[in-house]
């Protein structure tokens, strides 16, 4: 590697000076600090949020929580109830102005004159209530529209509306179109010539077919001739009103209304006016587009609120997963997982589980590595014993040297059996007592059982062993969740250990009874009783205190095993001393050992 704080030997002189007289230049003339700060909040924010984008959970929140909000303002805007309620309020209002223009078009409309004839003696035949009106026989008169008379009063009834009003004959004929007011003879125009609408224009033609068309028929203009292929048209000149709301083909709203022009109840023809193809979609359109400003509004308080959330979310999440990825990879002798246990949630939680995992992981590593320590340390002293038991054997000068020599050779032997036995023993506990699901154990039967075996075996000692229940009576049994075999291992070492110390003649007793909502089993003897020093550590592995024995008569893993068994079902077990008479001096005696163990009771 380059070494920085040496010229680079490939540069020559002039080159280090040059950038010698460069950072010097740069020291006296240090760059303005003052905007950096801000530029650095934006850069971590632009990273914050940068992080939480590439965030798969935050996606998937921002994602499912604008879904919901799109399709309600999707659903608002294509069930709007403003378009049906204005559709029906403009069809209302055409009905009524139609019926104003078709009475003014049927008042003018008339080819006679002006000059009203009244006939006195119909007068003199009038009866009280009745009005005087046009002679019978002219009520079956039909008097033709003309275009000429009423193109002048449609002109002045039509500009302020912004509506098409089309007057038909009797035979469905257009006679007059408020497009051609101008030019009152009726004539074809070719169609005018406009481009094709572009990709853009088309798509948004599309969507507004697809939002105003639903059941609504399409609207097609229809010939001059063809007045009847109007439904309300065809309805109006049978002398009903009606209207009718259609679509476009580029998708607008359409509300025509058609009314019969009548004059003494003779049709004399049909009036039409309908909307301009933008009037309505205009303030639909409107409507629409305030929604959708409401919509991006909430859009936008939605993401912000989501990040936030995902925020509190992710990045917990996140921590607790490089925590356990550091875990894994051992970069560090232990790894603290983050603490998010006062948020009372799942997350919480699953930071709780995590740390109380990651303990117990760290705890078992350390208990293997010192078992291990241990098993080395114990294994060591019988091998080395061994190797030198049999290098010394060729220089053995008699037999009572090599039998002696055959002897430590043997017992080393037989040490280093048990040794790796009880080894083996309690390298297998931890993993039995994971597999095998906890049964109810019935300890007033377990305990009987193991009595009766000790007092039958002795084993070499010449102890007897009684059992007391102290509790409800014979129904109570005496129950707790565990596993039989393992809970008879530690009443059998115990009893073992017991009569070991006991004098020949002596007894062990075993008492059981409930205490609160535990199970307690006590084992006194009568032996010398435990060093106060000693309380503690003969529950270490291969601790042994046993001076009226010989040495290498016990691998030390009876008691640490009895200890590992009970703390698995949740138990404890310790070891005292009982009080005995006061000696001459004053002092309490030790009447003997007692160990203690209570587990925990349905």
């Amino acid at each position: 590697m380059l070494d920085r704080t040496q010229p680079d030997p490939s540069l020559n002189a002039e080159d280090v000076s040059s950038s010698v007289a460069f950072d010097t230049a740069a020291v006296e003339n240090p760059p303005a600090q003052g905007w950096q700060r801000p530029l650095g909040w934006l850069r971590r924010a632009g990273q914050f949020f940068l992080a939480l984008s590439f965030s798969s959970l935050t996606r998937r929140i921002v994602s499912l929580n604008l879904a919901g909000l799109v399709a309600l303002v999707a659903s608002v805007l294509y069930l709007s109830q403003f378009r049906a309620g204005l559709i029906d309020a403009r069809a209302q209002s055409l009905l009524v102005q139609a019926e104003i223009i078709a009475g003014a078009i049927a008042a003018s409309a008339t080819v006679q004159t002006n000059t009203i004839t009244i006939d006195p003696d119909r007068l003199l035949d009038l009866k009280p209530g009745e009005t005087y009106g046009a002679p019978d026989e002219f009520s079956g008169l039909v008097f033709p529209i003309n275009p000429e008379r009423v193109a002048p009063v449609l002109r002045t009834l039509i500009s302020p509306t912004k509506t098409r009003a089309r007057i038909f004959d009797r035979d469905g004929g257009l006679i007059l179109d408020s497009r051609n007011l101008e030019n009152v003879l009726r004539f074809e125009l070719p169609p005018p010539s406009s481009a094709k609408p572009g990709i853009v224009e088309r798509a948004m033609i599309a969507i507004r077919t697809w939002l105003n068309r639903g059941d609504l028929p399409l609207y097609r203009e229809l010939g001059p001739e063809n007045g009847n292929g109007y439904e309300e048209v065809a309805d109006s000149l049978k002398g009903q009103k009606r209207s009718m709301v259609r679509v476009n083909d580029r998708g607008e709203v359409i509300v025509s209304v058609a009314v019969p022009v009548q004059r003494f109840r003779a049709i004399n023809g049909a009036l039409m006016l309908s909307t301009q193809g933008d009037d309505i979609d205009q303030m639909v359109t409107a409507e629409r587009l305030a929604i959708l400003k409401v919509g991006g509004v909430a859009s936008a308080v939605m993401i912000l609120l989501s990040l936030l959330l995902a925020s509190t979310i992710a990045g917990p999440v996140r921590r607790l997963a490089d925590s356990a990825e550091r875990v894994r990879r051992r970069i560090r002798t232990r790894v603290e997982i983050p603490d998010f246990t006062r948020r009372r949630d799942e997350i919480g939680h699953l930071s709780g589980a995590l740390r109380d995992m990651t303990d117990a992981l760290y705890n078992r590593i350390e208990a293997i590595e010192m078992f291990a320590a241990d098993v080395a340390h114990e294994l060591k002293n019988p091998l080395t014993s061994l190797r030198s038991a049999v290098e010394t054997i060729p220089l053995a000068r008699n037999e009572n040297s090599r039998a002696r020599l055959l002897a430590v050779i043997e017992h080393d032997v037989k040490r280093l059996d048990r040794l790796i036995s009880d080894i083996s023993d309690a390298s297998r506990l931890d993993a039995e007592l994971q597999r095998q699901d906890m049964t109810p154990v019935d300890l007033r039967r377990l305990l009987t059982t193991l009595t009766s075996v000790a007092n039958e075996t002795r084993l070499g000692y010449d102890v007897a062993v009684e059992v007391r229940f102290e509790g409800r009576g014979q129904a109570d049994t005496f129950s707790v969740p565990g596993h039989d075999s393992r809970l008879g291992q530690v009443i059998s070492n115990l009893l073992v250990n017991a009569q070991s110390f006991s004098n020949a003649g002596g007894k062990v007793r075993i008492f059981c009874r409930r205490v609160r909502s535990e199970i307690e089993i006590v084992i006194d003897d009568d032996g010398p009783g435990i060093r106060e020093d000693a309380l503690e550590k003969i529950f270490e592995r291969f601790y042994t205190d046993r001076p009226h024995q010989g040495f290498g008569q016990n691998s030390g893993l009876g008691l640490s095993i009895s200890k590992q068994i009970i703390e698995a079902h949740g138990g404890r077990i310790w070891g005292e001393n009982r009080a005995g008479p006061v000696g001459a001096d004053g002092e309490a005696t030790v009447a003997g050992a007692r160990f203690v163990v209570r587990l925990p009771a349905p």
